[in-house]
Formats: structure tokens, sequence, C-alpha cells
């Protein structure tokens, strides 16, 4: 029987940061270089939302598939393929030429990205002997970095760069993770003799996973309704400056980075269940301000609030999820992500309609029922995750 080979814990999980913030380089470098792209090619602005329409349905697509590849084989092999899904996708989009090409590009990069992000929380959380949601939180700030510093960085460098080059280089820097996946020893296959799919339908029977994957549903909901519409909303609604509104949403992005730095040292002393109560709390508190207040400090004060408390809510449950499911990480990760996506896709598609047909004003309403419902699923799951022993 072949020896297993040890892995080093430090290194595995610099490997799945690494991967993390690649995926956060990715999806936030889309929206800093796509202008310049569209101009190119002459893209309306119909056909440019049409296109990044299909960044999403690549994520998803990636998120369903990656649970499944990962348990049967191996960690290694799935993340040198979401890396070189995500290094082909960006550098196609500096040649791209016509929008069909633009749009197959788009849709390489989401699939790319889906299985980084869906490989990189199961990876933690099969390394993660203890204090799932600790690590899982510290993995997260790496998404965050990505997603603070590349429109910075984009906006530098494009003042002395063309667009193509500035897409090349920053595509070849992309392959350093990969080179890093490639030479790094990962945790062994769960199921390497076959697709686990017996126990993988039998998860779709399983009442507490389905119900941690719609909390994550609405969380996941709330976090794109904030990622896309609190600039819209602060510039109608409360009078900022376009500027001004743009760098709120990074104050916003920063208190849920700072949250997860933190967490990684509160969850491993404070129970996961209260801090995801707590959570609950500061995001309840925090929409009302939102919504009850027109003063632009309130309104800051609000929605870094708001920041704060979206940060636990993943790496606990994923936290959870690991616990139930050590034997098919990756599957149980694989569902509950894809159920978020879900739930991200369809709630900014309600304040598209509701902004439509309503008015932008109330999307602090919207927050704070979507916050009411994650609350009561919170609130009902109770018991059951209290005997989950972290």
């Amino acid at each position: 029987m072949k020896k297993e080979k040890k892995y080093n814990y430090k290194v595995v999980f610099v490997a799945a940061c690494l991967g993390m913030l690649l995926f956060g380089v990715v999806m936030i470098s889309l929206g800093s270089l796509l202008p310049s792209i569209s101009k190119k090619i002459y893209l309306s602005n119909v056909e440019t939302g049409a296109t990044l329409s299909l960044l999403p349905l690549g994520i998803l697509l990636g998120s369903i598939v990656f649970g499944p590849l990962v348990d049967r084989f191996g960690y290694k092999i799935i993340l040198i393929i979401g890396g070189l899904l995500s290094f082909i996708g960006f550098e196609g989009l500096g040649a791209a030429t016509q929008s069909d090409y633009l749009k197959w590009t788009i849709l390489i990069i989401g699939l790319g990205g889906g299985i980084l992000n869906g490989a990189t929380n199961a990876l933690v959380s099969d390394i993660s002997k203890d204090k799932h949601s600790a690590n899982l939180s510290l993995l997260g700030v790496f998404y965050g970095v990505g997603a603070l510093g590349v429109p910075a960085v984009v906006g530098f460098l494009q003042k002395y760069l063309e667009t193509d080059v500035l897409i090349f280089w920053m595509g070849m820097g992309m392959l350093l993770p990969v080179v890093l996946f490639g030479i790094t020893i990962f945790p062994s296959p769960k199921k390497a003799q076959g697709f686990p799919v017996a126990q993988g339908l039998g998860m779709l029977k399983d009442p507490i996973l389905l119900l941690l994957g719609f909390v994550l549903f609405f969380q996941s909901g709330l976090e794109g309704i904030a990622n896309n519409w609190t600039t819209l909303f602060l510039e109608t609604e409360r009078a900022f400056e376009p500027a001004d509104a743009l760098f709120v949403l990074s104050l916003f992005v920063c208190g849920l980075c700072a949250a997860r730095l933190l967490l990684g040292k509160i969850l491993r002393q404070i129970n996961p269940y209260t801090v995801l109560l707590l959570s609950v709390c500061i995001l309840l508190g925090s929409a009302t301000i939102i919504w009850a207040f027109q003063a632009h400090s309130l309104s800051i004060m609000g929605l870094v609030g708001f920041g704060i408390g979206l940060a636990a809510g993943f790496p606990v449950v994923l936290g959870y999820v690991g616990k139930m499911y050590k034997e098919l990480t990756g599957t149980a990760f694989s569902l509950v992500i894809t159920i978020a996506l879900i739930g991200n896709v369809l709630s900014n598609y309600l304040m598209g309609w509701v902004s439509q047909y309503f008015g932008i004003g109330l999307y602090p309403v919207l927050l704070v029922v979507l916050v009411i419902a994650m609350a009561g699923l919170i609130l009902g799951l109770q018991k059951r995750l209290n005997q989950i022993k972290y």
C-alpha cells in the first residue's frame, strides 16, 4: 500500500490564502478593466451588462463542480485547474477583439474563480483540526486584500501602461500561485476510488445542512446588495458625490476585512454561535441606522457597521459544515456555496425590481428584511448548532 505523503499545515494554508487572493484579484480586476476593453471593441452598455452577467454564471458552475472533484481527485489538481482557468480567461481579456470572444473569457474567469473560492475554503476547513471558523475567517481576509488593492493598483498602472500590456503582466503574475499549487503536498482525496454520488445526494435530505445553506443564501444576498447598490443609494438618496460614495464603499469593505482579521482571534475564544448572533444584531442595528438617518456621518457609520456585521457569516457557517461533513467536505461546501450564490443572484434581481418600480430608497428596507429572515433561521438552528463540538 502506497504511503501517504505528509503535508505541511503552514505551507498548505499559505497556498489556500494565495488562491483566495487570486480569486479576489481576478474578480475585482474585471470592474476596473472592463470599461477600457468595452471601448476597444465598441461594446454598448447593454452588451457590457450582458457580458458581465456571465461572471456569476461561471462562478455558480465552478461552485457546483469543485466539491465532488476535490473529494475524488484531491486539492492539487483542482486548484491548478482553477488557477489556470483564471489565467487563461484573464489573458483572453487582452486578446478579445469581439463581444462573443469576450463573453467566453468572462465565463472562463467565473468558472476558475468559483473553483478557487470553493476549493480554498474546503481546504482550510479540512486542515483545521479545530477552530475551523477562525481559520476560515483569516482566509477571507485575503479576498478583501485583493478587493481593496486591485482598483488602486490598476488605476495607477493604467497611467503608464496600455490596457493590453497591463492585462498580460497581471495574468503572468497569476501563474505564481499555480506554481505553488504544483509543488505543494496537499491532503489526500477523500474518495479516491469514485465520485461520492450517493453521499452527495444524501446531503440533499439533511435539513440542518440545507438550512445552513439558506443562512448563506441570505448572507450572500446581503453582500451582493451592499456591494452593487450602495453607491447608487448614497448618490441618489443621501446626496453623496460619486467619488465620496465609492470611498464609503471602500470603508464598508475595510470594515468587513478588519472584522474578519479580528474574528481570526475572537473565534478561538468565543462560541461561534454567539459570534453569529452578535453579528446579526450588528447587521440589524446598522441597517436601521442607514434607513432612519439622513446625515452623511451616520450613513457612513451604518455602512461600516454593516460590513463588520457581515464578516462572521461565511466563516462560521462553513465551519459548522466542515465539522458536520469531515469525510466529504468538498461536496458539502459545494452544496451550501451554490445555495449562497443563488441567493446573491436572486437578491440582486429583487433589488433591481424594487428600485425600478418603487425607488432605490427602499434599499435599507430590503436589507432589514433579509437580516430578519436570516436571524430567524439562525435562532431556529440554535439547539442543533450548539451540539456541534468545535
